[in-house]
């Protein structure tokens, strides 16, 4: 992979990005370490999207891709959609689930929904899609949640993440793989396990997946961002990005 294609999700320093001087230093910190994309979240501080642009410019960033509120991206398409091109930023994820369907009816209802928010982004220039969790993996007649999304919800894009993919039973690879043609951004952290046998997010390189079946997977199914996550368990996301960074520099960056 380009070092170019590997992307810091900003959401992991929410703690940061309080204000406009800590998205700038952040964006410098990162800078630092090797990044040269971001992610951009809605826990960036308010600002106008000139002013962050700029900001962009200035440390040497760009945003191709984005995470705003579930909320706005289906109630308040346009207003979203100006602001994302405003930001010259066109992919963005529906990040979580605002209510979690209780049978395959719903289910089927939630998948339509995305569905017709993703027409709106699309007719935009914009690729709308779908980041997953672990409770995507909820079982309705037989497919889980994520299937039931994807199955009737066409025009909505990918968003994997491995660690959740993980912890909610499923393969990564194999989900990658099903979404070829299908997914340009995927987010990466590594799932391990500590002392207690709970599971936790890790650096990549530091955990129990198998990063070259991903990264072969990934490349196969025209991934076109790696976007670098640690957003919890994580007392210093600045250190967990570096161990990430030197991890793919030594092992897979090109």
């Amino acid at each position: 992979m380009e070092q170019m294609k590997i992307a810091a999700q900003l959401y992991s320093f929410r703690d940061y990005i309080k204000t406009p001087a800590g998205v700038r230093d952040t964006l410098r910190r990162l800078r630092q370490i090797g990044f040269s994309a971001v992610q951009l979240s809605s826990s960036i501080a308010p600002m106008p999207e000139e002013e962050l642009r700029r900001m962009l410019q200035e440390e040497g960033m760009i945003a191709p891709t984005s995470h705003e509120r579930a909320k706005d991206l289906i109630e308040k398409p346009e207003q979203t959609i100006e602001h994302l091109l405003a930001l010259d930023c066109h992919h963005t994820a529906y990040p979580y689930p605002e209510w979690i369907p209780t049978g395959k009816g719903e289910a089927v209802a939630y998948a339509k929904e995305l569905n017709q928010a993703a027409e709106k982004f699309r007719r935009a220039g914009i690729d709308f899609a779908y980041h997953n969790h672990a409770i995507e993996f909820l079982r309705f007649e037989g497919s889980t949640l994520l299937e039931l999304i994807y199955r009737n919800a066409p025009l909505v894009s990918g968003e994997l993440d491995t660690f959740w993919v993980q912890k909610g039973g499923g393969d990564p690879v194999d989900w990658i793989s099903r979404l070829n043609g299908r997914i340009k951004v995927l987010h990466i952290k590594d799932f391990g396990v500590n002392q207690r046998g709970e599971t936790i997010m890790m650096p990549i390189g530091s955990g129990n997946l198998d990063w070259k079946r991903i990264f072969t997977a990934a490349e196969t199914a025209g991934v076109e961002y790696y976007v670098v996550e640690h957003d919890g368990d994580c007392a210093d996301p600045f250190e967990s990005f570096a161990a990430s960074m030197r991890f793919l520099k030594g092992n897979f960056v090109s």
